[in-house]
């Protein structure tokens, strides 16, 4: 299972765009962000269909809208994790601020679990739409009443605007232009959310290989190792100024003659 999975691993650069296809061609929904997941409940359900039956899925709220509500969704899905003894720690805290690559590298993270089980092959017998009412029929009842009522309304009174107030005339319908100046202004956001994904992706591997690096560096500084060989020839190569040119095969020539010289000394001996 992978409950653990390292930062560089493969399912930390799977994309914004294949993570929404996959959420929605699951779970038949119409997600176009990613912080749209920040509640919870998809990851809920996603579980949900992953190990049918263990989610009490009445206790999930695909209405929250607040903060408050996005932690009772994941307390659902902490607890059906530890139900299926799943070592995986949610930082609820981050998730429910609704900032893209927090809820990206989480659902990155969700996907790969969904696909190492059972090959990531879905029930056929799942119903999304039929589980997320699940428990919770007398909700939608209510609301659907309330609608209908608040539609009513709404209907008489828009009617009683109209025939009371002025006609538009067409200048004041416009030619549409405004809604394609929404469409750009759209996909200009979410190219800018995309760039700023891929910065925060590459600016967190570069983190992680100078963090490498570093740990390197100071083991090859230990009293007791700096002047070994192996330890020298590493020290070449992190050191390297010319970034034009590999340091590795100075570093290798430098290891070649230590140890034909150690050799040439125990023949001595």
């Amino acid at each position: 299972m992978a409950s653990n999975i390292g930062m560089m691993d493969g399912a930390y650069f799977v994309g914004r765009n294949e993570i929404l296809t996959w959420i929605n061609n699951c779970l038949q929904l119409n997600l176009s962000r990613i912080e749209e997941a920040a509640s919870g409940a998809v990851q809920c359900q996603m579980m949900d269909m992953t190990h049918p039956g263990v989610v009490p899925m009445h206790k999930v709220n695909f209405d929250a809208k607040s903060e408050y509500d996005y932690i009772q969704n994941y307390k659902v899905l902490q607890d059906v994790f530890n139900k299926l003894k799943i070592d995986k720690h949610i930082e609820v805290n981050k998730l429910v601020k609704a900032r893209p690559l927090d809820n990206l590298e989480f659902l990155q993270w969700l996907k790969r679990y969904c696909d190492s089980v059972n090959g990531g092959i879905m029930n056929e017998n799942y119903n999304p739409i039929e589980r997320r009412c699940k428990g919770g029929k007398e909700r939608v009842k209510g609301s659907i009443k309330a609608s209908k009522s608040l539609q009513s309304n709404n209907t008489h009174h828009h009617s009683a605007t109209v025939d009371s107030g002025p006609k538009p005339s067409r200048a004041s319908t416009g030619s549409g232009g405004g809604n394609h100046s929404s469409v750009d202004i759209q996909a200009l956001s979410n190219e800018i959310t995309d760039l700023k994904l891929s910065v925060d992706l590459l600016e967190k591997e570069r983190d992680f290989y100078f963090a490498k690096l570093r740990d390197i560096e100071i083991l090859c500084q230990i009293q007791e190792l700096e002047d070994l060989p192996v330890a020298v020839a590493i020290k070449k190569i992190l050191y390297a100024a010319d970034a034009k040119e590999s340091a590795l095969e100075e570093a290798q020539e430098y290891l070649a003659e230590a140890l034909n010289a150690g050799e040439d000394e125990g023949e001595e001996a």
